[in-house]
């Protein structure tokens, strides 16, 4: 049953979704979404708003799609989806894929079960044209420096999904997002032991272990980046504490990364309750801050 789906899926995209392989021969920007993940939950747009948002509110060309916005994926729904991308200009640049399984687990069954989840995100992000999924590696261990078999394990899932998504060209990317995964050595590790020319990683400016160095892991993460997450925690007063964006963006530079630079932002914290016009209204600022220093950085010339 999954692979009629695949096909008729792949049928009906045509074309004109294959032949999106990751060249971007320009630098564009892109909006996550979830950076405005707040006031989508408050009930401010819906997924299907997405393209206008990007249009009309923040002036970018790219959208990153997150997994759980979608309310229904049914054929008649992507359908309407993409249609309001091309309707509005937007590149579907990728589905950030979260909750579906533990891509590193023990039980070989559990994370070739996550495995097999992923592949409806596969079929959808084609039809939709997309270049990638974003998956997890996750893992469950907490000291997984001691954890030997981590890689390997992990390794076995994602050429499982690899196989499965060969016939669409779509790239499958890992960003570092939280404990193991957010290790640069494991993930390094990863690369190497699939060996994929359609794997690589997705370098998120922010999210770093505890004591690690955000400047070197990117070092570490860019070789392999099929795109990049312009993390960025903004505070009340429009400075950027954590770290220095502009020397982030410089070291993706030195490796040579031309695409889209894909804006996950925050702004401000939330000391009172707020309304859903209010967190959007941060939500935007946070956005359109992320969007000024890529452009000074980037787009100077």
């Amino acid at each position: 049953m999954i692979q009629t789906r695949r096909h008729f899926l792949s049928a009906s995209a045509g074309l004109a979704a294959g032949s999106l392989a990751f060249a971007a021969a320009k630098d564009e920007i892109s909006l996550a979404a979830w950076s405005i993940v707040n006031s989508f939950r408050a009930g401010k747009w819906k997924n299907l708003d997405l393209p206008r948002l990007c249009r009309d509110e923040f002036r970018v060309t790219g959208l990153e799609f997150v997994n759980q916005f979608f309310e229904n994926p049914t054929l008649n729904y992507l359908q309407q989806l993409k249609q309001n991308g091309r309707d509005y200009g937007i590149t579907f640049v990728r589905i950030m894929v979260d909750n579906e399984g533990n891509m590193a687990a023990v039980d070989k069954a559990e994370r070739m079960q996550a495995a097999v989840a992923h592949r409806k995100w596969v079929d959808i992000a084609h039809y939709l044209g997309c270049r990638d999924i974003r998956c997890n590696m996750r893992g469950e261990r907490p000291d997984w420096k001691q954890d030997k078999d981590l890689i390997n394990r992990a390794a076995e899932s994602f050429q499982d999904l690899l196989e499965y998504s060969k016939g669409s060209s779509l790239d499958i990317v890992i960003e570092n997002h939280g404990g193991a995964s957010s290790d640069p050595d494991i993930l390094v590790g990863l690369m190497k032991a699939v060996n994929n020319p359609r794997f690589g990683t997705l370098p998120d400016f922010g999210n770093t272990n505890p004591g690690d160095d955000p400047y070197e892991v990117l070092r570490k993460l860019m070789p392999y980046a099929k795109g990049v997450s312009v993390k960025a925690s903004w505070a009340e007063d429009g400075t950027h504490p954590r770290y220095d964006l502009e020397k982030m963006i410089k070291i993706c530079q030195e490796f040579g990364y031309k695409g889209f630079w894909g804006i996950e932002s925050s702004f401000g914290r939330r000391s009172r309750p707020a309304t859903p016009d209010e967190i959007w209204q941060n939500e935007v600022k946070g956005v359109m801050l992320t969007r000024a220093v890529i452009e000074r950085t980037v787009m100077k010339g």
